[in-house]
């Protein structure tokens, strides 16, 4: 059975934003957090209470009371095989509570927040949290993405220095969101927003010389964008449509907050570059999954 680490503090006092230095220390290779199992900056299973419609389901997440939950995260345990974990709560009982949920020991060692930060820390912290509806997830940005589709999601780094060998030293990488039942409110992107964004992207590109067609999908991981385009006689197609799909995703990604799961383009039809080539049509159908 893997050693348990119990990490305790009240909602929005800043222990998300320790919990990757407290594994570092404690020598913990995986964190359980708001519902999310964490290992090695992956999240391998689990949905983020940071996800959910209300605090009350918020909550129902963070100690996987949904039978299913419960039974991914119990899965991912036994197939990744985590040597020490690092379980974070607000309270002992609610961590013995997930100890109990997934069969794992309880903790062996406590710690709790006020022991690593100090009462005006801890203050800004909740200050943050209130005001700006910041919520911190200890996984790199890169990660967090794929399950926090149209979340605005920032990256946060800090070094974490083990000793006077600056080799030592650690690049921690963890991400801020907002989570859906913030009071701030919440934003949607139309998918004929992303398609037109999607099809002013590929246009940038030279050589690509009109969109003819842009599909756009809707998923919970993100979206998927489709475009047939029209290219210049000469060109290398095969490169000239991977630079759109590259110079898609990006934009995208960076105007709309949403993971691209995927962008095609379709060369479906070859002009000379002086001629004149069709009008673009409009952004085309899209569909939600």
């Amino acid at each position: 059975m893997p050693k348990v680490v119990g990490l305790v503090g009240g909602s929005g006092t800043g222990k998300s934003h320790r919990a990757s230095i407290v594994a570092i220390a404690q020598g913990c290779d995986a964190i359980i957090d708001d519902g999310l199992l964490i290992r090695e900056g992956k999240i391998l299973a689990g949905e983020s209470a940071k996800r959910a419609s209300s605090k009350i389901e918020a909550v129902r997440r963070a100690i996987f009371l949904d039978p299913d939950a419960a039974r991914e995260v119990k899965e991912a345990l036994l197939q990744s095989n985590p040597q020490s974990i690092l379980i974070l709560g607000t309270s002992r009982s609610m961590v013995e509570r997930i100890c109990e949920t997934l069969f794992l020991p309880r903790p062996d060692v406590w710690i709790d927040i006020e022991s690593l930060a100090d009462p005006h820390e801890i203050q800004l912290a909740r200050e943050i949290r209130t005001t700006y509806g910041r919520h911190v997830i200890p996984a790199p940005t890169v990660e967090v993405r794929k399950t926090f589709s149209g979340y605005m999601v920032d990256p946060l780094h800090f070094i974490l220095r083990k000793g006077h060998d600056p080799e030592e030293d650690v690049v921690v990488e963890k991400s801020v969101v907002r989570p859906t039942w913030s009071y701030l409110g919440k934003f949607t992107v139309a998918d004929t927003v992303v398609a037109a964004i999607a099809a002013h992207a590929a246009e940038l590109v030279p050589g690509i010389m009109a969109v003819r067609r842009t599909v756009v999908e809707t998923w919970k991981m993100g979206v998927t964008i489709e475009l047939d385009v029209t290219v210049a006689y000469g060109a290398h197609i095969p490169s000239l449509l991977e630079e759109g799909r590259q110079r898609i995703v990006e934009m995208v990604e960076h105007m709309t907050a949403l993971n691209v799961v995927n962008a095609t383009l379709v060369a479906k039809r070859v002009v000379m570059p002086r001629q004149r080539p069709l009008a673009r049509a409009p952004a085309g159908r899209t569909g939600r999954g």
